[in-house]
């Protein structure tokens, strides 16, 4: 059976201090972030960092971005295109939380 040529996929993942990579683009496609959003579940506010790595180098897409109580922001105002290697890692200045919701295009190239 032939791979699919397009891929809607969505990740989650709660946010920690610790910087973590959440998604890489997998081999033979590339990626289009559709909608990149962190949610304040916290009673306290949060500041958030989220970066693009391409090559092992990092470019920040927000960088300790305040996350109000009860709220959510967006870490893109367009859409991101990535190739495979390409990955997106996020931490949050606390251990609970931030949730990220990722909505994402994948498209084979081949």
């Amino acid at each position: 059976m032939a791979a699919a040529i397009n891929n809607f996929t969505t990740v989650t993942a709660n946010l920690t201090a610790n910087i973590a990579s959440v998604y890489s683009t997998p081999v033979g496609y590339s990626s289009v972030i559709l909608l990149c959003q962190i949610s304040n579940i916290s009673n306290n506010a949060i500041a958030t960092s989220g970066y693009h790595l391409r090559s092992g180098t990092p470019t920040a897409l927000l960088q300790n971005y305040p996350v109000p109580v009860n709220d959510a922001v967006s870490m893109l105002t367009g859409r991101l295109v990535m190739i495979y290697g390409d990955s997106l890692q996020f931490s949050a200045n606390v251990n609970t939380g931030a949730q990220l919701l990722l909505s994402i295009l994948e498209t084979s190239t081949s």
